[in-house]
């Protein structure tokens, strides 16, 4: 029969074998003492403390006859004709939603990107009978059973699953399970002696932490209301867009007033509305695929199909995706391909074996992070990873992946010491499998969603990362540039004394700019672990700090490339992020300047949202020009950013310095008339009120390499922007010469 087992060894008789199951939801190692696998009445768990536990119930419908019966409808298509005719003609006539040869087939190649179709737990008919087909992918295994509420957790042959192929896709239908079932799979190692409880990799609902189970559920009856953001989504083309993103945790965007979360349906009343009207386009939601630990922020997951049950049910995470759409707001989820944790509930060593991790030690293991890295050149691991990003587009209706840590994809080297890593047969530090893994990623989700965001956090100098594979690329649309990010923040935290020594921080940038699709971020990274705050990174007393986090923003912003900022960032919050509490809102009541910071962000970003100067030519040349580059002595930048029509040209003029400068010429593009559209000195935002006020007039006096010259009160520690409001045509700028003649 099946106990519990201490710590302690038990001493078998000759008679029995110790199977080790061990379950880790319930924290207690339970031991099959008869092989084979023993009949129902020999099996019990003791000690289970499941509430929702039913009563047993001998299992219609599920005996190895009927289970036969119900079985998988086999494809009559060979191999050679799959290779011969190709993918597209046969997938057009198999249901993708039956375990077919063929769909099987594709699973086991790394081309089945429906795999969550058929893996998993489904409520489905067979035979005209009700329940639930359970399959799952154990290459490895002698013996996998579904475990659950509806059988008290026990080990029962009735609910073994057969092995329906050679390379270990397991599955079995059953009539008991019903809906909100809570479920695992037991899984028996190789040599048939060790099992253990495992979550469902292809889970689409869990218990809440700290328990693991997966739950069965239909996550397709919710009904969308975005039709009209799907539509205009479609004819987006998102590199001349305004793409202005908002980063939030979930978890600690704000608190219950005892501590708790928000719940998703809660968030949704409240986040979306909030975030369009600061003027943001998209998004970005770190990530909330089920995880067993709150302080890894969900980057280490264990259930990549289960959006979390921390905040609330998985129809609440499409309510709330619906709800950003409705307001005109793009959702981008942060996703995780690289690496996974280690509990051993989930995916490590999940049939006994390395089986979704590699199976070399020194590639498997992530020593800095404490977790497994995914096998990418293994053809399930390929299946089970862009199904999940395609599912997370399809059934969830995002708009964007971040695709997290790049860089621990591309290098066999990746925080590992000489000796510690094996170069690939070229005998390089590239990893060939994980190149060719993004490649296969990016191409299947940009095929199917043109419009959608693929975005890598990726580190180094990688050549290519958002080109095409075509062109030799990984092929993601977006890249962050860190390098942009590292070297501005360490100007703003130098003495405006010695910023001259510090001044190609500001401007190198410009040199590689065209080489990426770039997005600028200041994201959740750079404002924990000691790092500061944005607001404590300013260098200064008080006004200085608030004035450096204007004058530093507008310089973002327009800047070529598209936005990120983290939450809590847009009113200036001082100490660092935490994700075990809300925001510090209750700062903009203590202190106006706290206050007037939001009001500089939202301004700003409605700017940036309205003038298409800002974002139409991020990634064209001619969409930016420098002024002067050169004023390091002042800390002085001035340059252009351009649409395709010229009256939208607007000009920055950018003092990291606390002073005033009067007079100050600057070279212009057009003669004529010139407003202030922006200043970031403005008293309504904690400035000390230097603004222009009034139409300036350019002279036809030649001034930086440009046609025209203009004379501009610069303001303090401050960014000031012009547009172009009356450009003098050349027809009237000789009419006018004409005139003057004849006086």
């Amino acid at each position: 029969m099946l106990e519990t087992k201490s710590n302690e060894k038990d001493t078998l008789s000759q008679n029995k074998v110790n199977v080790g199951v061990k379950d880790s939801k319930l924290g207690k190692e339970v031991t099959i003492t008869e092989k084979p696998i023993v009949k129902k009445e020999e099996v019990k768990v003791k000690g289970n403390n499941k509430k929702s536990a039913k009563k047993s119930k001998k299992v219609k419908g599920s005996s190895a006859a009927k289970n036969k019966k119900a079985s998988i409808a086999a494809s009559k298509i060979t191999k050679e004709e799959k290779r011969d005719e190709g993918i597209e003609k046969y997938g057009r006539k198999l249901n993708k939603y039956d375990l077919t040869d063929f769909n099987t087939y594709l699973f086991h190649e790394g081309k089945n990107y429906e795999a969550y179709n058929i893996m998993g737990a489904h409520l489905t008919t067979e035979m005209r009978v009700k329940g639930v087909r359970f399959t799952t992918w154990a290459p490895n295994a002698t013996a996998v059973y579904v475990v659950g509420s509806f059988n008290n957790f026990e080990v029962r042959e009735e609910y073994k699953l057969q092995k329906v192929t050679e390379h270990g896709i397991w599955s079995g239908f059953f009539t008991e399970p019903v809906e909100n079932d809570l479920y695992k799979f037991c899984v028996v190692d190789k040599n048939g002696l060790k099992g253990e409880f495992k979550s469902d990799p292809y889970g689409v609902q869990s218990e809440i932490r700290p328990n693991n189970a997966s739950v069965i559920y239909d996550q397709t009856r919710y009904k969308w209301n975005d039709k009209k953001w799907q539509m205009k989504q479609k004819k987006v083309n998102v590199f001349e867009s305004p793409i202005n993103i908002y980063e939030v945790h979930l978890g600690s965007w704000k608190r219950k007033d005892n501590g708790d979360f928000l719940t998703y349906e809660e968030l949704s009343k409240e986040l979306p509305k909030y975030v369009k009207d600061m003027g943001y386009t998209y998004v970005e939601i770190m990530p909330i695929l089920e995880h067993p630990l709150d302080a890894s922020w969900g980057y280490q997951g264990t259930g990549y199909y289960s959006p979390t049950t921390r905040y609330g049910k998985l129809e609440d995470v499409k309510k709330l995706i619906d709800a950003f759409h409705n307001e005109d707001i793009g959702v981008i989820l942060d996703w995780v391909p690289g690496h996974f944790c280690k509990d051993s509930h989930g995916l490590y060593r999940f049939d006994g074996t390395p089986t979704y991790e590699y199976q070399e030690g020194w590639r498997a293991e992530n020593a800095g992070w404490g977790t497994c890295n995914f096998d990418l050149g293994r053809p399930e691991v390929k299946s089970y990873l862009i199904s999940n990003a395609l599912y997370w587009f399809r059934e969830f209706h995002v708009d964007g992946l971040r695709v997290d840590a790049v860089s621990s994809i591309l290098y066999l080297d990746y925080d590992r010491s000489d000796g510690q890593w094996v170069p690939n047969k070229y005998g390089g530090n590239g990893n060939l499998e994980g190149m060719q893994f993004l490649k296969d990623l990016n191409t299947a989700v940009l095929s199917e969603f043109p419009s959608g965001l693929m975005i890598a956090e990726e580190s180094t100098a990688w050549p290519n990362i958002s080109k095409p594979p075509k062109d030799d690329g990984l092929g993601f649309n977006f890249k962050w540039d860190m390098g942009w990010m590292n070297d501005v923040l360490e100007y703003v935290q130098v003495d405006p004394l010695y910023r001259r020594q510090f001044h190609k921080n500001i401007t190198f940038s410009m040199m590689y700019s065209y080489s990426e699709n770039f997005i600028l971020p200041l994201s959740h990274d750079e404002v924990v672990h000691g790092k500061k705050s944005l607001l404590n990174k300013m260098w200064g007393d008080k006004w200085n700090k608030f004035a450096g986090v204007r004058v530093f923003a507008t310089y973002m912003m327009a800047h070529p490339g598209k936005k990120l900022l983290f939450m809590g960032s847009e009113f200036a919050q001082f100490i660092e992020w935490r994700e075990y509490e809300g925001l510090e809102w209750i700062s903009m009541e203590d202190d106006e300047c706290y206050k007037e910071t939001q009001v500089f962000f939202k301004d700003l970003n409605h700017l940036y949202r309205d003038n298409k100067a800002f974002w139409e030519l991020d990634y064209d040349v001619n969409g930016f020009s420098w002024i002067d580059p050169e004023n390091k002595d002042q800390s002085i930048l001035v340059f252009m950013r351009k649409s395709r029509v010229k009256e939208d040209t607007l000009i920055f003029i950018i003092n990291f310095k606390s002073e005033v400068y009067y007079d100050f010429t600057i070279g212009v593009p057009f003669l004529g008339e010139y407003e202030e559209v922006f200043n970031s000195d403005s008293t309504k935002y904690g400035g000390s009120g230097q603004v222009i006020g009034e139409t300036l007039y350019s002279d036809d006096k030649p001034f930086h390499n440009q046609k025209y010259s203009l004379k501009v009160k610069v303001p303090p520690m401050a960014a000031l922007v012009l547009k172009v409001k009356d450009i003098v045509s050349q027809d009237t700028k000789k009419d006018t010469a004409d005139n003057k003649r004849e006086d």
